[in-house]
């Protein structure tokens, strides 16, 4: 998979599906990330769930939380940051892009490559690309900031979500979630912070 650099005409694709650019202009720059297809609202998400075979994991689409966690994150950046979920990298590469180590990881290796691509075309040599599930999470590293954008959908997933924010959050640290409230996020949500 090989895609131009911002600007230039867009003929990449991935696994055969032409992937669109979207740029966001933030802080003072703008970003470019390569998608399948932008969820702008819920009859583009249902769309996208109810497609035919021919379609990329859901971290290869560009969803509007990550769009709002970018914004979020021009300012306020850790110096290591940690993105779960990070499919097509928005924000951890703004995160990097003002400075933060960032570590993506994704359990799609789809995801990941359109990540790192994604972080070329952006210029950000600071991010480490890893694939990882969090049902078997190894990491034990700590981070000044962890983020994830519509992640929390999975209910069964919730337990092993908790275990990596207190297991990697560095003391001072924060988590930074970004969600459209969904039924089963917002459980988790409410859990949170009733436990501090």
């Amino acid at each position: 998979m090989t895609a131009p650099p911002p600007g230039d005409p867009i003929r990449a694709s991935i696994d055969g599906v032409p992937l669109q650019e979207y740029r966001l202009g933030l802080a003072g720059r703008t970003w470019s990330i390569l998608h399948t297809g932008a969820v702008l609202s819920y009859a583009d998400e249902q769309r996208f769930l109810h497609e035919g075979a021919k379609r990329l994991p859901y971290g290869v689409v560009l969803w509007p939380a990550a769009i709002a966690l970018a914004h979020d994150l021009a300012t306020r950046v850790g110096a290591r940051v940690l993105e779960l979920g990070a499919g097509t990298g928005l924000p951890g590469i703004v995160a990097a892009s003002l400075g933060a180590h960032v570590v993506q990881t994704d359990r799609n290796e789809a995801a990941l490559r359109v990540c790192r691509l994604n972080g070329e075309r952006n210029g950000v040599a600071n991010v480490d690309y890893r694939k990882a599930e969090w049902t078997t999470w190894q990491d034990a590293d700590r981070y000044d900031g962890i983020i994830g954008s519509d992640i929390l959908y999975v209910t069964r997933l919730h337990e092993h979500l908790r275990r990596i924010f207190e297991r990697c959050l560095a003391p001072g640290g924060r988590v930074l979630l970004a969600d459209p409230f969904r039924v089963p996020s917002l459980a988790l949500l409410l859990a949170l912070e009733h436990d501090g």
